[in-house]
């Protein structure tokens, strides 16, 4: 979903730091316009909170509070069933199945890639990657301090091409290995985003579109996300 129109009439409120009426019927027409199921209500709650954090005066101190309040208020909304069997797929590895899938999850991406993974080392993953961030995508990269140093990291050039990169600097070690995509895609399983998975390993991903899953697998990626921040 494009939230750009959405984006705009947000940021217009801003200006002057408070929501006037006329401001609130436009962001009414807007939000009508996009549609008000719970996955996009999901997405636009994300976007209040990404722009306030982006305006806030002091962003280390109002960023905690926005994070605690979008906490509560996640917590305080109730799961949602699917109507009917939600989309579940499963692809195993060696070969480049599982490859493949994440590549077409990120290539397909309109809003929103956030990662979650122990070690990345696999160029034809990290390519992807950086053609969503240039293509406007917000990506971001959680992942291990101690993986990120190993030989073949694609983990410092995304940095440094802008992708926002956070690490746990903990004696312990991240060691997820999901995705979630436009808050309506979960990739989970034991791949890990390197050649040796797709070429030698016996691997595992599952793909669901289960909004509880999707919720759940948000909420632990927001968590580490403003921990290891």
């Amino acid at each position: 979903m494009d939230t750009r129109p959405f984006d705009e009439v947000l940021k217009r409120t801003l200006d002057d730091g408070r929501l006037s009426r006329s401001e609130e019927r436009a962001l009414r027409a807007v939000v009508a316009e996009l549609g008000t199921d719970g996955r996009r209500r999901a997405l636009l709650r994300s976007r209040v909170f990404e722009i306030a954090h982006e305006h806030a005066p002091d962003r280390r101190v109002v960023g905690a509070l926005l994070d605690w309040l979008k906490g509560v208020l996640n917590a305080m909304e109730p799961d949602e069933a699917p109507d009917g069997p939600a989309p579940l797929e499963v692809v195993f590895s060696p070969g480049d199945d599982c490859l493949n899938r994440i590549r077409s999850l990120i290539d397909g991406s309109r809003s929103s890639v956030d990662v979650c993974v122990f070690t990345l080392t696999d160029d034809r993953i990290a390519g992807p990657l950086l053609r969503a961030h240039g293509r406007g995508v917000k990506v971001r990269i959680l992942t291990d301090d101690d993986k990120s140093g190993d030989l073949g990291s694609d983990v410092a050039r995304l940095a440094e091409q802008g992708v926002p990169v956070r690490m746990d600097r903990s004696p312990c070690h991240m060691h997820h290995k999901f995705a979630v995509f436009d808050r309506q895609t979960v990739l989970a399983g034991s791949y890990n985003w390197t050649r040796a998975a797709a070429r030698e390993n016996e691997e595992n991903i599952v793909v669901l579109g289960d909004p509880r899953a999707v919720k759940a697998f948000s909420v632990e990626f927001e968590d580490l996300w403003r921990r290891f921040g």
